[in-house]
């Protein structure tokens, strides 16, 4: 049975401030809560319905987490989903990650001010969909660990290492020869332009794009192209923040293919 105190702690993580008081965060739904609990993330305890509780009990005991049953009632109290899920744990947030030193042969996803948590969920499991083991993000881009943006990752958070730094340092810092690949409207064709196989993809925030002090680290301009027929008035004037990560790095991974 709950306690109010554990309710109280459970809605006081949904809170940034009470998320880095306490260095806790949620997670909530099935397959989300088992790839948490299969991951290096450390997790505090798990709220859970009988069943979830009866199907899951060998990786529980395996790895001597503290579990409490409860009721559809208990969970309908501490839910912040439309449709409870029949779990919800509490895991600790690790120490700041670091970029693996091999991730720079690779594609390195950059951030520039993200603001919305479902596109910063998406990305991350954009990043792990095409294998991109490495996310920096800009100190003003929404927490990683806003519950909206764990639920949007759908457990790719468990996988992809997501740094906050701050970008004109971090970007000044490379070696030179790292192309650094900017989607900006005017840029070139990403369908006709030469891409590096690795590098850094610099994403702009949804509302105004990649901010002025990063621009100029930017080494190569680059554009998604529109297909929207020219007699045409009305047309998107830009594509979601995670749509374009998508496509460009879905064409980075085609060319090295």
């Amino acid at each position: 049975m709950l306690s109010r105190k554990q309710v109280k702690h459970i809605h006081s993580l949904r809170q940034k401030k009470f998320r880095e008081i306490h260095r806790q965060f949620l997670a909530e739904g099935s397959k989300l809560v088992t790839e948490i609990l299969e991951s290096q993330y450390k997790v505090v305890t798990v709220y859970a319905l009988a069943d979830w509780l009866n199907r899951n009990e060998n990786i529980l005991h395996s790895k001597n987490i503290p579990f409490t049953e409860i009721s559809k009632g208990e969970m309908d109290r501490i839910t912040a989903l439309s449709s409870p899920s029949p779990v919800l744990v509490i895991a600790e947030i690790p120490a700041t990650p670091i970029i693996p030193a091999t991730a720079i042969h690779d594609i390195i996803l950059v951030l520039d001010d993200i603001k919305d948590p479902g596109n910063l969920g998406t990305i991350i499991r954009i990043a792990d969909w095409f294998g991109i083991e490495s996310i920096i993000c800009s100190e003003n881009t929404v927490d990683l660990y806003n519950p909206k943006v764990i639920q949007a990752t759908m457990g790719s958070v468990a996988r992809v290492s997501v740094a906050y730094l701050n970008l004109p340092e971090f970007l000044s810092s490379l070696d030179p020869v790292i192309k650094i690949y900017g989607t900006f409207p005017e840029g070139e064709n990403i369908y006709s332009v030469k891409l590096d196989p690795k590098g850094i993809i610099l994403i702009g925030s949804e509302s105004s794009g990649i901010s002025p002090e990063v621009v100029s680290k930017v080494t190569d301009k680059i554009s998604i192209p529109s297909y929207a027929t020219v007699t045409v008035r009305d047309h998107a004037e830009s594509l979601n923040a995670s749509i374009a990560t998508a496509i460009v790095c879905s064409e980075f991974r085609r060319r090295k293919r």
